[in-house]
This record gives structure tokens, C-alpha cells and sequence, in this order.
């Protein structure tokens, strides 16, 4: 009777695989986010400390940008991947905010942990959690201040405020004035473009960072040149710039052409005709005028000594990048062809020159017509110092860039977070039911920032945030953009102080945070099945051994 009681086995997935779900999985998922936010942790601020990671191919990387360390991390467990793609999202969407963003999902979490241990139903939290966001968001947006309407001058000065804020936290920090108002310069010459690779950054190694400068055009390295270049002019007032994308050099026909001769003297014929094809191109090239001639392709040595010899200056095997940047800025049309080049296709600048910086060569195209394009040139000691320097401009450019299009901005230094902060902890108490703990333990972790700046600068996190909150609690409002000073390890007006980012970066960083966190505490089972990966790995290997398992191509039978 026993025996027929009994349920059959069911064997739903593959031998080996890895289930585990409830509870316990939950948790885990909470505490490896954790695990990565403490990884960044300290690198908020602008007493945030650098990491130095070391990859397999040995290249070495300084950075406390939090997208460049996540990305760098190689992370693997599935539940802290989802910190690494916000991370990226932040940084490719608003430019800064990379490590706030990963910190304050990890700190959601953190303070949801408790909750599920003790058995509240995760969607509860992600209810509360959303209401949250939405009401912290809306808060955001009525705190913002807008800077529209302003002159060109007070704009271009408080877009320099918002670029400083950003790269104080950088390694360059120590000059954030000098970068700032590059920074703002470069993204007012684009005007209103939105292809961020108009602003050209080349790095040189040598000198020091106060050897920086922009160039209001384009500048890029000399290219590879054969003989004959030295003798070309190097410096010319309002030339004529023709850009192309042909090769103008004798080359040896690809095609396996095979011409029967009967008379020796034709194969002479054959020879001038290639002769008469490239002179007949560079003919037309000195013709139309142009004094500059840039080419994608190689411009080879006949090409060179021959417009040297007409005072012209050429440089082939131009990056298609610089190339296309000249041509927005000279207001050319690169050319595919030399046959009918009209006065219309051809750019020009005020100035063409060739300038020594540092042990390289450069040429610099500035003053052009359209001026829509702008080249900062990087100078510094150590390539890993400059590597750095580069992704802070480029953060400092894209928060600058967003602030000229969504041109509010609020105080930073953790004052806008207490500011939330203490309006959810008072939204919270007008709720009944568990959702009011729930709200309030968010309002808890946003507090994260301001004590984590505090905790990166070596001050008592505790007795500033009680400052801050006594600040942030007076009726009358006026605390509400006081957050921390780094300077003296007290509490200053956030605002007063210029320390300003745009509301774009936190009304992100507190969407992003958010998604995050619901979408990992709404994950209750992590299915593994490692067949599948030791199959894809086999499947692999079995490619890699019918590509070359066979006799190559060519190769001798034994």
C-alpha cells in the first residue's frame, strides 16, 4: 500500500545543475551588490582614493572613475553584474555620477536585507521603493535652480562651477580651475552638436599639466611622411584645404594581369601610362588651388616631392576620425575622386601650422569658418596620468554638455541627498503600515553619500551628519543646501560654495539605483547549469579544431 503512496521522481533539468532559490538566494544576491559597492566605495569624492587594477595582458590601470573600475573588474556573479551595466549606463547617459549610482543601489539593498531576513515579501519593498524614487525624483526637480537666461559670460562662469565640481574628485582635481574653463570652452565651440567626437583629445607625454591647452580647431600628430616632406612650407594664412580618400602613389596592379608584348618598345608605353595617371591626379589636385591636401590613404613619395616643389603642404594616412573632424570645422567635403574638384568642396582655416609639443609633431588647423570643432592637448608626466586625465575631461565634458541643455542644477556635497532625505523620513510617518519602514530605510540610504565623503576625508561621519541633519530639519528651509565641507571637515552651504552638478546626474543616479535594486530583490531563483557552459566551451574547442585541424592551405603532403 506504502509503496504505491509513493510519488514518482521527476526529473525536470539536466544532471549538475545548480538550483537554489528563496530566502537564502536572495540574500546571497543582496551580499555579493554589496560586496562591489564596497569595492567603489571609496573612490567617491574629492577625497576619493584611486584603485589600481592590473589585467592579465599586464596593462596597468590608475582610475577612480566608477564605470572604468566596473568595467575593469570582470565581474561574474550574475545578481552584481546588474551594478556593472548601471554603472555603464550612467556614464554613457550623463557622464558623472558612476560611483554614486553603483553606492546607492548597494546601500538600497543593503538597508532591504534586514527586512527579508525577516520575512517581508520582497515586492512590498519594491513597492515602497519605487513610491520612493518617484517622490524623491519629484523633490530633485523642485530643488533644481536654473541657470537659463543668463549672458554668455555668467553662463560660460557657471558651467565652469559645474565642470570644477566634477573634476574635483578627479586625480587632476589640482588644477580643476585651469581644466574647467578648457573643459567649457571646447563644448561652447561645438555649440549645439550632440556628436561628442567633434571635441578631439590627444595625449603627449612630458611636461606638466599646466602644458595643457585647446586648440579652437583641430590639431592631430604629424603623420608617417616619406621624403621630399621636409621641404614642404609649414606654416600658410587662409589656405585652401583639400581633403581625400584615394591614394595618390604608383602602385603595382593587384589583379594577376598578364600582357603579351611583341614589340619591346610598347612595354615602355605601358610604364608612362601608369606615370601619366598618377601625375595626371596630382595635376588636378594643384590646380584646384588647395594648399593643404590631406588624404586617408597613403600619399606617397613622387606625391610628396612633387607638391613640395609647388609650395604645398600634403599629410597622408590621416586617422578617418581627424579627417572628418577637418571637415566639419574647414567646411570641406572629403573626396573620393580628383576629377572636377570645385571651389565648394574645399575647406579653409585662418591658420595652418606645424608645431613641436613635446617629442611629437603636430599640425593645427585653428580659426575655422564653421568652427565646430575643438582639440584639447593633454600633457603629463606618467601615460597612466594622462590615460586618467582623459576620462575626467571626458566626464567634466559630458556633465558640461548636459548642462547647457537641461540647465538646472543642484547643490552637491551630499546637501541634496540630506535634503531627500529628511523629506521622505517626514513623508514616511504620514503613511500607516510597513510601508513607512520601508520608506524611511531608503531615506537611510541615501544618507549614504554625505557620510561616505565624510569617511573618504578622514572626518567623523557621525558628528557632520548630525550637523547636517539638525541643518537640514530648520523650518524655514534655509539648510536645505548645506552639505559636507571637504575643506575643514564641517558643514557649508553646498550652493554658496559653487559646488553644483546638474539635477540631470542625480534624477539618473536615483532612477538607475532604484531599477536595480528592485530588479535584484525581485529575482527569487538563480538557475546554473554548467553542462551547458562545459557544451559551449566543447563546441568551441570543436571549431577551433575543424578550422585548423586540417592541413593548411598551401601546405606540403608528407
Amino acid at each position: 500500500m506504502a509503496s504505491s503512496m509513493m510519488q514518482p521522481q521527476i526529473i525536470l533539468l539536466k544532471e549538475g545543475t545548480d538550483t537554489s532559490q528563496g530566502k537564502a538566494q536572495l540574500v546571497s544576491n543582496i551580499n555579493a551588490c554589496t560586496a562591489v559597492g564596497d569595492v567603489v566605495r571609496t573612490t567617491l569624492g574629492p577625497r576619493g582614493m584611486d584603485k589600481l587594477i592590473h589585467d592579465d595582458k599586464g596593462s596597468v590601470t590608475i582610475s577612480n572613475d566608477g564605470a572604468t573600475i566596473m568595467k575593469l573588474l570582470d565581474i561574474v556573479h550574475p545578481a552584481a553584474k546588474i551594478l556593472v551595466d548601471i554603472a555603464k549606463s550612467q556614464d554613457s547617459e550623463v557622464g558623472d555620477g558612476t560611483t554614486t549610482v553603483v553606492l546607492l543601489a548597494a546601500e538600497f539593498l543593503k538597508e532591504a536585507k534586514p527586512f527579508i531576513e525577516d520575512g517581508v515579501h520582497s515586492q512590498n519593498l519594491i513597492r515602497s521603493y519605487r513610491t520612493a524614487s518617484t517622490l524623491a525624483i519629484a523633490k530633485v526637480k523642485e530643488l533644481a535652480v536654473s541657470i537659463e537666461g543668463k549672458s554668455v559670460e555668467e553662463k560660460k562662469g557657471l558651467l565652469a562651477k559645474c565642470a570644477a565640481t566634477t573634476l574635483s574628485s578627479k586625480l587632476i582635481g589640482g588644477e580643476k580651475e585651469f581644466f574647467a574653463t578648457m573643459v567649457v570652452d571646447a563644448v561652447m565651440a561645438i555649440g549645439n552638436d550632440d556628436r561628442l567626437n567633434l571635441i578631439g583629445i590627444k595625449k603627449v607625454p612630458g611636461g606638466n599639466m599646466r602644458d595643457s591647452f585647446l586648440v579652437d580647431g583641430v590639431a592631430f600628430k604629424k603623420t608617417f611622411s616619406y621624403a621630399g616632406f621636409e621641404q614642404q612650407p609649414k606654416k600658410f594664412l587662409n589656405p585652401k584645404i583639400l581633403l581625400l580618400n584615394i591614394e595618390l602613389e604608383l602602385k603595382s596592379e593587384k589583379e594577376n594581369a598578364e600582357i603579351r608584348l611583341s614589340d619591346p618598345s610598347q612595354y615602355q608605353s605601358i610604364v608612362d601610362a601608369e606615370w601619366n595617371i598618377i601625375y595626371d591626379k596630382l595635376d588636378k589636385c594643384v590646380e584646384s588651388g588647395a594648399k593643404v591636401v590631406l588624404s586617408r590613404l597613403a600619399i606617397g613619395d613622387l606625391a610628396t616631392q612633387y607638391f613640395a616643389d609647388r609650395d604645398i603642404f600634403c599629410a597622408g594616412r590621416v586617422a578617418e576620425e581627424d579627417l572628418n573632424r577637418v571637415a566639419a570645422a574647414a567646411g570641406g567635403t572629403v573626396q573620393t575622386s580628383v576629377n572636377n574638384i570645385i571651389d565648394e568642396v574645399l575647406g579653409t582655416c585662418e591658420i595652418f601650422e606645424e608645431k613641436q609639443v613635446g617629442g611629437e609633431r603636430f599640425n593645427i588647423f585653428s580659426g575655422c569658418p564653421s568652427g565646430r570643432t575643438a582639440t584639447i592637448v593633454l600633457r603629463g608626466g606618467a601615460d597612466q596620468f594622462i590615460e586618467e586625465a582623459e576620462r575626467s575631461l571626458h566626464d567634466a565634458i559630458m556633465i558640461v554638455r548636459r548642462a547647457v541643455k537641461n540647465s538646472t542644477v543642484v547643490p552637491g556635497g551630499g546637501a541634496i541627498d540630506m535634503e531627500i532625505s529628511k523629506y521622505l523620513r517626514q513623508h514616511s510617518r504620514t503613511i500607516a503600515g510597513k510601508s513607512q519602514l520601508f520608506i524611511n530605510s531608503y531615506a537611510k540610504a541615501l544618507e549614504v553619500i554625505p557620510r561616505q565623503l565624510c569617511d573618504n576625508a578622514g572626518f567623523d561621519a557621525t558628528d557632520v551628519l548630525n550637523k547636517l541633519r539638525q541643518k537640514h530639519a530648520m523650518q524655514s528651509g534655509e539648510g536645505a543646501s548645506y552639505g559636507v565641507d571637504i575643506n575643514t571637515g564641517g558643514i557649508s552651504d553646498s550652493f554658496a560654495n559653487f559646488v553644483w552638478e546638474p539635477a540631470v546626474v542625480k534624477i539618473n543616479a536615483i532612477n538607475a539605483a532604484t531599477e536595480a535594486a528592485c530588479l535584484i530583490l525581485s529575482v527569487d531563483e538563480t538557475v546554473k547549469n554548467p553542462k551547458s557552459e562545459s557544451a559551449q566551451g566543447d563546441a568551441a574547442g570543436a571549431m577551433g579544431r575543424g578550422r585548423g585541424g586540417g592541413r593548411g592551405r598551401g601546405m606540403r603532403r608528407r
